[in-house]
């Protein structure tokens, strides 16, 4: 049995929704607890949006719609569905926290987010650019790592939310085995016994030699060297035109990725279900990681979609996977906090 908190996300985007609707597909499920730090205002509007079986389950209380709550302060002002604010920044940010908190004193086996909005963080007095820098904060972790997930697609990534210029300032040799250690543990969490991992190349053609670069030449190629030679059965520096056609064609269990847009391209490519009719998604699978904090977070791989918010489109699955992994990684504890400096 696990127990996992599950954050609100932006009460004014399609966070509210989806967990409801999460937790009615999952009621009954015996092998997971779920706990939802919200005000309850902010998911009993949610019900009412929803109507059916989930507002009739509200009706009669959290428990018959498949969780506890966890409950925390109202917003201070009205808050709009659809509309970026503070007041909802402030509850996103509110609900994160509480959740660190019951995940660092033990009283919850993993956190699984909703999606926030970082303008509303932001406008809320809450510097972050996103959860993965927000956890690390709340939690003393350092060197966190992100990784989405979707089958067997999974990408890790050396940096996240930077402009691109940096991308490659950020690529050094503590950093990359970082991302790699953490990678490898959690492989090796979810029961694969032998992972195999690739590192994408940052330049294109992983430099043509040099002509193109030197990172791959000379910061990626001397790690993989090291890694090999202690019996890691590792790739790279991979072309990233073709990586990630080799993951996908089950040639390794992870990817390594240099950057954000690297990374996340690939998977949400595959993850998101588009009805050819209308040009709208309408589901998305997939799931973002939190690795290296001395907590398991999962999330998941998508955003607020404040245009489709109150409106009873969003779809769950994310949501779902995110916390099917999250189960998964618990029953380990958190996920290789300090295996390489950061």
């Amino acid at each position: 049995m696990s127990r996992l908190a599950i954050t609100l996300g932006d009460p004014a985007g399609i966070g509210p929704e989806i967990i409801l609707k999460a937790a009615a597909r999952l009621r009954g499920q015996t092998d997971t607890e779920l706990v939802v730090v919200a005000p309850p205002a902010c998911l009993e509007r949610a019900a009412q949006t929803l109507g059916g079986a989930i507002a009739d389950s509200w009706a009669r209380g959290p428990s018959a719609c498949g969780f506890a709550i966890e409950e925390i302060a109202q917003p201070a002002e009205p808050i709009r569905i659809g509309e970026v604010s503070a007041a909802a920044g402030e509850v996103a940010y509110a609900s994160i926290a509480r959740a660190a908190e019951l995940a660092l004193a033990g009283r919850v086996d993993a956190i699984v987010t909703a999606p926030i909005s970082k303008e509303a963080l932001n406008l809320a007095g809450h510097p972050f650019s996103g959860h993965t820098e927000l956890l690390a904060h709340l939690s003393g972790g350092t060197g966190p790592v992100m990784m989405l997930a979707h089958g067997p697609m999974r990408v890790s990534h050396v940096s996240t939310h930077i402009a691109l210029r940096e991308a490659a300032d950020r690529l050094t040799p503590p950093r990359l085995r970082r991302v790699l250690d953490v990678t490898y543990d959690a492989l090796l969490r979810i029961g694969i016994e032998r992972p195999r991992i690739a590192i994408a190349a940052l330049n294109p053609h992983a430099g043509e030699g040099g002509m193109l670069g030197h990172e791959d030449l000379d910061i990626t190629q001397p790690i993989v060297d090291q890694y090999r030679a202690r019996g890691i059965d590792i790739d790279g520096p991979v072309p990233g035109d073709t990586v990630f056609v080799k993951l996908r064609a089950g040639r390794y269990d992870a990817v390594v990725a240099m950057y954000h847009d690297q990374g996340h391209i690939p998977v949400k490519l595959l993850g998101f279900q588009v009805d050819p009719q209308t040009g709208q998604w309408n589901a998305l699978n997939g799931v973002n990681i939190t690795l290296g904090l001395p907590i398991v977070r999962t999330s998941v791989d998508h955003g607020t979609a404040f245009d489709i918010a109150g409106r009873n489109l969003a779809s769950e699955q994310s949501l779902i996977d995110a916390i099917e992994y999250a189960h998964l990684l618990a029953r380990t504890g958190a996920v290789a906090t300090a295996s390489s400096p950061a």
